[in-house]
Parts: C-alpha cells; structure tokens; sequence
C-alpha cells in the first residue's frame, strides 16, 4: 500500500515530495498516477524535501509538478535526496548571487 504521506502531483514526475521524514535504509512504497512504486531509501529526507523515484543521469531533467524545476548537476539514484547539492535549479540560487544581483532583484 502507496504511503500518504510521499506526494508525486504527476505522473510524469520523477520526484515525489517527502511530507515526513524519511530514513536512509527504508523502503517506501510510492502512488505515482494509478501504479505504484517501491524504493530503497539511500539517503535522509527531512519533510517537505525531495527524493528521487527513478535513476536521473547527469545533466537530465529534474521533473516535479509536471514541470522541469532543474536538471541534475550529478548523477541521481531512486532514493536519492534532492535538493540544490544535486539538482542546478531553474529558479536560480539566491544563496550564491552576488551582492549586486542581490541589489538589483530587491530593487525591481
């Protein structure tokens, strides 16, 4: 039985949202459209973070929402943490702009 409390939005996507925490080692069963998916966890996932449902070569496609939100930076495995250590973001990093781009953005 597909865990409640690990949201995939569509199926498509290939991260669900972790609406627990999650530990490395457990096995989680998934509801992704009407299948279902059962992976080993790799890594610890706090709630509201990301985990891989399926392998996410380098340089692909990170999917959530039925939308690209970035691509892989390195190579990603079911059960994998998701986060800005593994994915380069399509929303930009406000934690590595510099100190003009900083300026700028808060003055528009």
């Amino acid at each position: 039985m597909a865990d409640q409390l690990i949201e995939v939005v569509e199926p498509a996507d290939n991260v669900a949202t972790a609406l627990r925490d999650v530990e490395a080692g457990e096995t989680v069963t998934v509801a992704v459209g009407d299948a279902e998916r059962t992976i080993e966890m790799n890594d610890d996932v706090e709630f509201g973070h990301k985990l891989a449902l399926e392998p996410i070569p380098e340089g692909e496609t990170v999917t959530k929402y039925g939308k690209s939100i970035g691509n892989a930076s390195t190579d990603i495995e079911a059960g994998d943490w998701v986060h800005v250590h593994n994915v380069d973001s399509n929303y930009g990093r406000g934690d590595l702009a510099d100190d003009q781009n900083q300026a700028q953005a808060a003055h528009e």
